[in-house]
């Protein structure tokens, strides 16, 4: 299983939300390129960017410093926020980013996802952020009527190879993933999951690692210092 560690950006700045909520932004560091760097001198094996601007505006917003943290980096990167067009997809795998995060999209535009997933393959993954069971999007502004277990159905079916799902009553709170929301989810045939929200302590990871999910996304945690990378990945 593979840990990786989170930065959100919000203003050029790295924050973490509580509870995907913009009014509750802890800011943890003014220069996102050097917490990049401190966390691949620490052996994490990639890194997991937010566009937190992007996600609520709809567009990509925070690019210089996505863009000088990929060239900063020889581990890959995936990103995430506001990338709702083809345009802005293939603009942001040209800056060299690894991986793109689709998840408004998926909601609003699966032929886009299926569009981009026949382009370019393993490099596009969906996230899937749920509230009690639904999905939600636009920044986590708004709850669809769609289940996240039916939207990860229906995103196999696209050829989508790799779910990041997110509980977002757990995001940010350092409580405990949502292991048996991400239980249902994994299964010997549907997509990897990489699993974030709530994750706090070396016990959870550890859970996480029992139940088969590929990779597990960790951010304040790391951040106050309640995970030491370098320990969690021995």
């Amino acid at each position: 299983m593979q840990i990786i560690p989170a930065i959100d950006l919000k203003d050029g700045r790295c924050v973490r939300l509580y509870q995907g909520d913009f009014a509750q932004a802890t800011v943890y560091g003014e220069d996102p390129v050097a917490m990049a760097q401190r966390w691949a001198s620490l052996g994490a094996p990639r890194l997991h960017l937010v566009d937190l601007d992007g996600a609520k505006q709809g567009h990509p917003v925070n690019t210089p410093a996505i863009h000088a943290i990929v060239a900063a980096l020889k581990i890959p990167v995936q990103l995430g926020g506001g990338l709702r067009t083809a345009e802005d997809i293939r603009a942001t795998l040209d800056l060299g980013v690894a991986r793109v995060v689709l998840g408004t999209a998926a909601v609003a535009q699966a032929d886009l996802v299926a569009q981009m997933v026949a382009e370019f393959g393993e490099r596009i993954i969906v996230g899937v952020d749920a509230r009690d069971g639904l999905v939600a999007t636009d920044g986590w502004l708004t709850t669809a009527n769609v289940r996240a277990t039916d939207l990860i159905d229906q995103m196999a079916q696209l050829g989508v190879q790799r779910i990041i799902y997110t509980d977002i009553s757990r995001d940010g709170t350092m409580t405990e993933p949502n292991f048996a929301a991400i239980s249902e989810l994994l299964r010997p045939t549907g997509p990897a999951i990489i699993a974030s929200g709530g994750i706090a302590t070396l016990d959870h990871l550890k859970r996480l690692a029992e139940l088969g999910v590929e990779g597990a996304i960790v951010g304040k945690a790391l951040y106050t210092g309640a995970i030491d990378l370098a320990q969690a990945l021995t």
